[in-house]
């Protein structure tokens, strides 16, 4: 089968089942570019949620899965490669956040949203990489455990010092390949060009860096920008977008090292495959659904700066 012809029965598909295909600012192009919705992680199942589909086909990894089914109880969920995990998700579990919790009695729990819902469960508050700041600030407690993300937990703790952070030691290893040697590099090989990254950068990195924000705000930065050349330190599928929506700006990957292989796994047929036999499916229980709920709902309660 051709990819054109593969193209053309994933809509088929979709339109049968009542299905809605999103897919992650990391994804393959091919992927984007057949998506219904694509985004950051939770914007992504916020939307499918407002949506009329009874099937999400949720091209990215597992815990986005999960939050999809969090938000989208009644609609069946599916993750086209269940072996698309997150590494930085999995540096922490139940069992660990809930022995430094008893560490720490009565420190809220902060837990960004790139984590396994049953983490999520055991927090007080979720957060992601564009309302951090905000939702750490909302608290009433100047101390708190910040999880699963230290360089995004350091990168808040800058813009907020009157907080004090007791840090997961979990990162994104895709993130933490960028150094600031290589930024160095780059920036003096291309002087007219402004340096954007992730939170999830090393916080040497982010120092180096002319704006610090989510794969969202760079799209909006870059937009909006008068600035013709960026240098862009996050994962390499953001390109797409980027070159889609600003076609006369030129961007340049920070680093050949940038690039999730776990994000990278989803292909188109993949999708194809799991919209025939609508498997695999992701699903969260009852029990752990509410709670993790919960705390994502406390998030959204949080007025954005």
């Amino acid at each position: 089968m051709s990819t054109a012809d593969i193209r053309t029965e994933i809509r088929h598909l979709l339109k049968e089942r009542n299905a809605v295909l999103l897919a992650h600012n990391y994804m393959r192009d091919e992927v984007q570019a057949i998506a219904d919705i694509t985004g950051d992680s939770l914007q992504l199942s916020m939307e499918a949620a407002k949506t009329a589909a009874d099937v999400i086909v949720f091209c990215g990894v597992h815990f986005m899965a999960e939050s999809a089914a969090i938000l989208s109880p009644g609609k069946k969920v599916l993750l086209p490669r269940a072996d698309a995990g997150c590494p930085m998700a999995d540096m922490v579990d139940v069992s660990g956040l809930q022995a430094l919790k008893a560490q720490h009695p009565g420190l809220p729990v902060v837990t960004y949203v790139n984590s396994s819902a049953a983490v999520k469960a055991e927090s007080d508050i979720c957060c992601t990489s564009a309302n951090a700041v905000s939702v750490v600030r909302s608290l009433k407690e100047q101390k708190l455990i910040f999880a699963p993300d230290r360089n995004l937990g350091r990168w808040i703790a800058k813009q907020l010092p009157d907080k004090e952070f007791i840090y997961w030691e979990g990162y994104c290893p895709t993130h933490e390949r960028l150094t600031a040697d290589r930024v160095q590099e780059i920036k003096a090989a291309h002087p007219d060009a402004l340096f954007i990254c992730h939170p999830e950068c090393a916080p040497e990195v982010s120092a180096l860096a002319d704006h610090v924000c989510s794969t969202s705000g760079m799209y909006s930065y870059c937009a909006k920008s008068t600035t013709k050349k960026f240098i862009i330190g996050t994962e390499a599928g953001i390109l797409f977008k980027l070159r889609e929506d600003s076609p006369d700006k030129e961007f340049i990957l920070a680093s050949p090292a940038l690039i999730c292989p776990n994000m990278k796994l989803t292909s188109l047929e993949d999708i194809l495959l799991a919209l025939q036999t609508m498997q695999p499916t992701v699903t969260v229980s009852e029990e752990v659904r509410l709670k993790a709920q919960a705390a994502l709902d406390k998030m959204l309660a949080v007025p954005r700066d």
